[in-house]
């Protein structure tokens, strides 16, 4: 297998700090580091859906873990302080050129799984869900991030990941499996006002 070190040195990635628990307290922490030994740390997930179809990306070959995996519309590790629905706007923006949502919140989720590559990811998510139109929503998908992307409802979704969940990121079956009722919204509880 090869070494993720490696990969994050050749796309000349800088130190990123994250929000992980080390010894009980909150304090900031390289990300790879917190993925090779399995720390609990802080994550932000968004769902954006038009009815009970959902936006998903599959993630960039150059990902240091999952990569070529379906995953969520995007997901991530806040910057140490970052507001939680900042980042999830933030992300929207860098990883689909996606502007104007608003992320709702719904809930927080603990989760611990392994993502391959002798990493861990134990997250603490909010998980949050974002209303839209497929036929108009504007995408601009960063390459360094998704490889593409796809609409699906999110029933045949959970059908699919069913079939074939090798082709999904742990979170994502996770997601499907645990917690489809946060995501499984009132379109009008997520439009803005």
């Amino acid at each position: 297998m090869a070494d993720p070190t490696l990969n994050l040195q050749q796309a000349g990635a800088q130190t990123i700090m994250i929000p992980a628990w080390v010894n009980g307290v909150l304090a900031p922490m390289d990300k790879l580091e917190v993925h090779q030994l399995g720390v609990r740390h802080k994550a932000v997930s968004v769902f954006v859906m038009d009815g009970t179809s959902v936006l998903i990306q599959r993630r960039a070959l150059s990902k240091y873990h999952t990569p070529g995996l379906w995953a969520n519309t995007c997901c991530t590790h806040p910057h140490w302080n970052e507001d939680a629905g900042l980042c999830a706007v933030r992300r929207l923006e860098d990883e689909l050129g996606i502007i104007g949502l608003r992320p709702m919140f719904r809930d927080q989720i603990e989760y611990r799984a392994d993502v391959g590559g002798g990493m861990i990811e134990h997250e603490v998510v909010d998980l949050f869900v974002a209303a839209a139109t497929a036929q108009t929503l504007r995408l601009d998908p960063n390459p360094d991030e998704v490889a593409d992307t796809r609409w699906v409802d999110i029933y045949d979704l959970a059908a699919e990941v069913a079939h074939n969940p090798e082709t999904f990121t742990p979170w994502l079956r996770i997601y499907l499996a645990d917690h489809l009722d946060l995501v499984l919204t009132d379109r009008d509880e997520v439009l803005p006002d």
